[in-house]
């Protein structure tokens, strides 16, 4: 009988692999624009632009086990006398997903992998904003989970709202 445990175990122990795994295998610029209309009257401007910054996640699944997250953050600096530049960048990543279950798969993809790519996509931006012959902006780190969770409940509550009267 002790023989037949240790089969099992033994059996079970060099089995398929179920634990859950993620891994980062590439990040990078899938497209970046950089524009800046009013050149070379915009340096001599003497006010200061107003900066809009707006972000956009999105997650595909490219592989059996890989997805690409992508983090699109839009730039605009707009003074009284025009606009003064305007950036696009879409900075991507690919991860590996393994034995993730669903309910923990989507928090990950829209929260912590853009978190991991955010720093990154930040000095792509820094970079092409004083490449463009401004001042770097550099933008403050962004709560992706605390979002997320955001807008995980604004879907529960809009979920449980009557679609319309009949």
């Amino acid at each position: 009988m002790a023989d037949e445990t240790d089969h099992i175990t033994s059996s079970i122990g060099n089995g398929i692999d179920t634990a859950p795994q993620i891994a980062l295998i590439s990040q990078y610029v899938k497209d970046l624009s950089f524009e800046n209309p009013n050149a070379p009257a915009v340096y001599q401007w003497q006010d200061q632009p107003q900066i809009d910054v707006q972000f956009n996640i999105g997650a595909d699944k490219v592989g059996e086990e890989v997805v690409e997250v992508s983090l699109k953050v839009e730039v605009k600096a707009i003074a009284p006398q025009g606009t003064a530049f305007a950036v696009e960048l879409l900075y991507a990543g690919l991860f590996g997903m393994r034995n993730v279950p669903e309910d923990q798969a989507q928090p990950f993809l829209l929260a912590e992998a853009p978190r991991l790519l955010f720093p990154f996509a930040r000095r792509v931006l820094a970079d092409a904003i004083r490449d463009g012959g401004f001042p770097p902006l550099l933008l403050d780190p962004i709560d992706f989970g605390g979002l997320y969770l955001q807008q995980a409940q604004q879907m529960e509550a809009t979920a449980g709202e009557p679609a319309g009267h009949a």
